[in-house]
């Protein structure tokens, strides 16, 4: 179904809530006007940040370039006017929870996260209290226990789940709570036995769960707090002293902010960017004032104190509670612009932008969840009510869910990411930093999670799949300015990429059949490039004689961060204006940029006392390297426009590999001598396969899938050697070549990256989708990888180590040897 018509068909369902139809613009007249930005991306990451709009930032501008706003911490007229604007901005974001200001007060912070922090430092824990808290939390609320187990007090986490066996005297208490293991931790000087009424406990949930969008019942709030004893399951666990609930709303306050009137709680923490996108660095803690009574605060800073002596232990604090816990001068700047961001969530409303968002979201999981593979197994599983999850009965604007082949393998998030990105998609992946519901909806048990740590995974890293099971799930996200086109090509990418069984490689079976022996079918040695620095310009020769390495000093250099990362171009795409090249008759590597006049020369042959041995870790392995002089580096800073460093690989400690899991070191391995290229000593292009891509990338711009058109040379994926002859894609399947006299063994094919979207042009570097998008689309393999060309190893037939004296040469025959 074409676009308009799949609108029409959406609008009968929830036109009356898509789209603000009661509004002063429509979801259309808002997207053309304030976020022009916008054009050809769809962001679907609005739990990560959502995007502020043009006109918001264009009143912000103005509002700062027309007035003068001094440090409040004075009484000039520009300071008062300063305190005056920050004193609306309080009330503004009580108002927007609407919470009474005889009740509460907003004290700014630097984020959620530092109003959360605030709450565990200042908490009144003791050796009784007790931190309970909902599986399904950030990790920013999962971290108060630290101060909590700090001070003797218990940390708790607990499932919410529907009481089958309600109380039968009195008020019925629907729910129970289930706990997971007690944790408690010995603290030396710290003894029980406290009175029950000096004793506060804290009780912490999530408005909205970041992972799933699943919205608490805020009645948990007055349970809680009122009637925490006739909960069951609870007295299992604490059976005395007050309790206190904090709501982490910094997810749920962009669609549904928590009414404070009807649910009083203690603490509530709120961050600006997921609000309307602008400022960052920035939230609040909206606090009970009889709660803020009993915070406990060590540290004084400027702006807290009303005085205080410096060589005495003398300090008066402020009696105001906004005073006393905002710590030096607050980000004034920044809060003075929380109301141009504010003016325009009034004036769509937030029950209207709940709806519209929901309409979204609906619309999404509805599509997601009708795909079937042929087979008729379902392509999609979405994560959203759990069974102990009946207190939740809202859904926020989230789609969390993982993708499955129709053998029921699972397809990696990343490889879902990175198919996004290709088809200007911008989502999230991973567990969000909640890892409790994480777990919960993955099946993940603690063995799971300790085993996948062990080995190697952490947070946004590229295991996506271990053994057999998710590490973590794709999310979409709506904001207020979401479209249905964005969810309809959200929708389209799914089926598309995952639905499909077109993802097929011609792996040369055509060549089965000959068992042994090499083929003669008129391959030729086109061309030979090498790449003394890695990720900079290389150069091409007739001839180039070979190493244990690969090619003689190919991938020999490399620049460094001062932070000590390898700089390549998918960070610095400037790399590629470098140009190298080595002239082996003077034993010297010359080194040219535009951006520097004089031309840089490398003497080849290095003693070590020109420059210092150091030690390097790059792609599991450890390197000697040697470094240069200062004014090297400074040439190489001045190229690239940021300070590095330059290194030359000495050898390579072989008997230190790290165990890494399905990475590089696959290739990598321990006969497997390398230098600094990625994987393979060498990498092979074909002509034909290139030439076969080209014409692929000009049909889809006959058929309108890209827009305009382009056309790759061989160049533009970095081989040492391009091959001309044969069919396209003839590469995938031999097993082992030989060029002239010299043996080479196929590692496999070369997973692509988006560097090779990286072209210049006229002295500009420029990205696109392509030729990466186009690839994808039937060059897709398990784990997501695209593959194009294959890697080499330089060894004999028998796959030992040949002798180093040989030499390649343009025009030399290939035989190929097929799987």
């Amino acid at each position: 179904m074409d676009m308009d018509a799949a609108k029409q068909e959406f609008l009968k369902e929830f036109g009356e809530h898509y789209g603000y139809p009661n509004g002063p613009k429509s979801v259309d007249q808002i997207r053309a006007t304030e976020f022009t930005r916008l054009q050809g991306l769809v962001y679907l990451d609005h739990a990560g940040a959502t995007l502020y709009s043009e006109l918001q930032m264009q009143s912000v501008f103005s509002d700062l370039t027309s007035n003068v706003y001094g440090n409040p911490h004075s009484q000039s007229e520009s300071s008062s006017a300063t305190l005056d604007i920050l004193s609306d901005a309080r009330q503004q974001v009580l108002d927007y929870c609407n919470a009474s200001a005889k009740d509460y007060k907003c004290i700014f912070t630097s984020g959620a996260t530092a109003a959360l922090k605030l709450v565990g430092e200042a908490f009144p824990w003791s050796c009784n209290s007790n931190y309970m808290y909902t599986m399904e939390n950030h990790n920013s609320v999962i971290g108060i226990r630290e101060y909590a187990l700090g001070q003797g007090a218990t940390a708790i986490a607990v499932d919410i789940e529907e009481d089958v066996h309600p109380v039968t005297s009195g008020e019925t208490i629907s729910m129970k709570i289930s706990p997971h293991g007690v944790q408690r931790r010995k603290v030396v000087g710290l003894t029980e036995g406290e009175s029950t009424g000096d004793t506060y406990n804290l009780f912490a949930f999530p408005s909205e769960c970041n992972f799933s969008g699943l919205r608490f019942d805020l009645d948990l709030v007055n349970i809680i707090k009122e009637n925490s004893r006739r909960i069951s399951g609870i007295s299992s666990v604490c059976n005395n002293g007050q309790w206190m609930v904090l709501i982490d709303a910094a997810k749920g306050c962009a669609t549904m902010p928590p009414d404070l009137s009807k649910y009083p709680a203690d603490f509530v923490t709120i961050s600006f960017y997921k609000l309307f996108g602008y400022p960052t660095g920035l939230g609040a803690l909206i606090v009970r004032k009889d709660a803020a009574k009993l915070l406990k605060k060590t540290y004084f800073s400027g702006g807290t104190v009303a005085a205080s002596i410096a060589d005495i232990d003398f300090v008066k604090r402020r009696e105001h509670i906004e005073h006393m816990f905002e710590d030096g001068t607050a980000s004034f700047l920044s809060i003075i612009s929380i109301r141009h961001g504010f003016k325009i969530l009034n004036s769509l409303t937030v029950s209207a932008i709940s709806r519209h968002t929901k309409s979204l979201t609906l619309y999404t999981r509805k599509m997601l969840l009708a795909l079937r593979h042929d087979n008729g197994s379902r392509v999609c599983v979405l994560y959203k009510h759990h069974n102990s999850m009946e207190l939740c009965h809202e859904m926020g604007p989230i789609v969390s869910f993982n993708l499955k082949r129709p053998d029921g393998s699972w397809y990696g998030y990343r490889e879902v990411e990175k198919l996004a990105s290709l088809s200007g998609i911008q989502l999230r992946t991973g567990c969000f930093c909640n890892p409790g519901a994480c777990a919960k909806y993955l099946g993940l048990s603690h063995n799971d999670i300790i085993s996948n740590t062990e080995s190697g995974h952490v947070c946004w890293d590229d295991h996506d799949i271990m053994n057999g099971k998710p590490t973590g799930a794709v999310r979409v996200s709506f904001g207020y300015m979401s479209t249905f086109e964005e969810a309809k090509k959200f929708a389209d990418f799914v089926a598309s990429s995952f639905l499909s069984s077109s993802n097929h490689i011609d792996h040369g079976n055509h060549l089965k059949g000959i068992e042994k022996g090499f083929l003669d079918t008129g391959y030729y040695l086109e061309s030979i490039t090498i790449y003394p620095i890695k990720s900079c310009g290389g150069f091409c020769a007739r001839s180039w004689p070979l190493s244990d390495n690969g090619l003689k000093h190919d991938r020999e250099w490399i620049l460094k961060s001062l932070s000590g990362e390898t700089i390549t171009q998918k960070k610095v795409p400037e790399m590629c204006f470098i140009s190298t090249l080595i002239d082996l008759s003077q034993g010297m590597l010359f080194v040219e940029s535009p951006r520097c006049k004089k031309r840089l020369q490398i003497r080849l042959e290095l003693d070590v006392d020109d420059g210092d041995i150091e030690d390097i870790e790059l792609y599991g392995q450890r390197y000697k390297v040697y470094s240069y002089s200062n004014e090297t580096n400074v040439w190489f800073s001045q190229a690239i426009g940021k300070p590095c460093t330059f290194l030359r690989y000495s050898s390579c400690d072989q008997d230190f590999l790290l165990n890494k899991t399905n990475g590089a070191a696959a290739c990598r391995g321990a006969k497997s001598m390398l230098s600094f290229a990625n994987e393979g000593q060498l990498l092979l292009v074909s002509k034909e396969s290139v030439s076969d891509l080209n014409k692929r990338l000009s049909s889809d711009v006959h058929k309108g899938i890209c827009g305009t058109a382009t056309e790759v040379n061989a160049s533009r994926f970095r081989p040492n050697l391009t091959v001309s002859g044969g069919r396209p894609y003839d590469e995938d399947g031999w097993r082992d070549v030989r060029i002239g006299n010299t043996h080479f063994r196929s590692l496999g094919g070369c997973n692509r990256c988006q560097m090779i979207n990286i072209a210049q042009n006229d002295g500009q570097v420029q990205k696109s989708k392509e030729p990466l998008a186009t690839l994808a689309s039937y060059r897709r393999v398990q784990q997501g990888k695209i593959l194009f060309g294959i890697l080499l190893k330089y060894a004999s037939d028998d796959g030992e180590w040949q002798q180093v004296d040989s030499w390649l040469h343009v025009g030399q025959v290939v035989h190929p040897n097929s799987l």
